[in-house]
């Protein structure tokens, strides 16, 4: 093995790592701002508001990222109107393109994940809180999308994994993310395995790291449903309808009735 060509490209790699945390960073911003609206719309019981939130849900859900790249990079640069408008300098640059993909298309993926968290928030918790006055916005920003969250946490997490990994698809259309470094090295010394497998380490790094964070996530968030018992901590499902009824009835006696 070559190792010798990898430490004098560390440099490169490293420009590499920090194009790829930049990119998944803004683009899972992005897309969980995008995402919180879609799944509420998708949630609804309204048509009007449902069909466009889970058609767009499938739409991004069942078509590859790659198309997706390709489409926003090369599809919008053959319209005239695109190129005359006042977002072409930023559609023309392989960066921004990257960011707008990985953006829509999870949230795509994290509007479903939190749809199903929300369609399947207990009902007992939305009517403690119906009973003590809130109202639904309210019962939304205090009840239904915290439990939402927590509940999604497991699967938002690999649903960062999967965006991290499938970060590297940037590197198709001349971004030098991880992908790219280890091409360019590839290209330079003609070492292909050394090469990919000295970004699949920062990967694999870049992946525990998200996995550890997330995991100490849930222990704080879920915090609450732990009950111990002989020091062992036993996590009984039943407690997190009882908390939310509690709180409820915690902003009713500091709150007083409505009206």
């Amino acid at each position: 093995m070559d190792v010798e060509a990898i430490v004098r490209n560390l440099p490169l790699y490293f420009e590499g790592l920090w194009t790829t945390v930049q990119l998944v960073a803004l683009s899972l911003a992005c897309g969980l701002t995008l995402a919180i609206p879609i799944a509420l719309l998708a949630a609804s019981r309204r048509w009007f508001f449902e069909i466009p939130a889970k058609a767009y849900i499938y739409v991004f859900r069942g078509t590859p990222l790659l198309v997706q790249i390709y489409l926003i990079y090369y599809g919008l640069a053959q319209f005239e109107t695109v190129r005359d408008s006042l977002l072409w300098p930023v559609l023309r640059e392989a960066y921004w393109c990257a960011l707008l993909s990985f953006a829509l298309n999870t949230a795509g993926y994290t509007g479903e994940i939190l749809r199903g968290a929300i369609v399947n928030t207990h009902h007992g918790e939305i009517e403690a809180a119906r009973s003590v006055g809130m109202s639904r916005r309210q019962i939304y920003s205090r009840i239904v999308l915290p439990s939402a969250f927590r509940r999604a946490l497991p699967a938002y997490g690999n649903e960062v994994i999967f965006m991290l990994h499938g970060s590297a698809l940037a590197g198709v259309i001349t971004l030098v993310d991880l992908f790219g470094a280890a091409r360019i090295v590839n290209s330079r010394h003609f070492v292909p395995f050394e090469s990919f497998i000295a970004a699949g380490a920062f990967y694999l790094g870049l992946t525990f790291l998200i996995a550890w964070l997330f995991k100490l996530w849930e222990r704080r968030w879920h915090a609450h449903l732990r009950a111990r018992d002989g020091g062992r901590c036993i996590v009984r499902s039943h407690v997190l309808g009882a908390v939310r009824k509690r709180y409820a009835l915690r902003m009713f006696e500091m709150r007083g009735p409505p009206g």
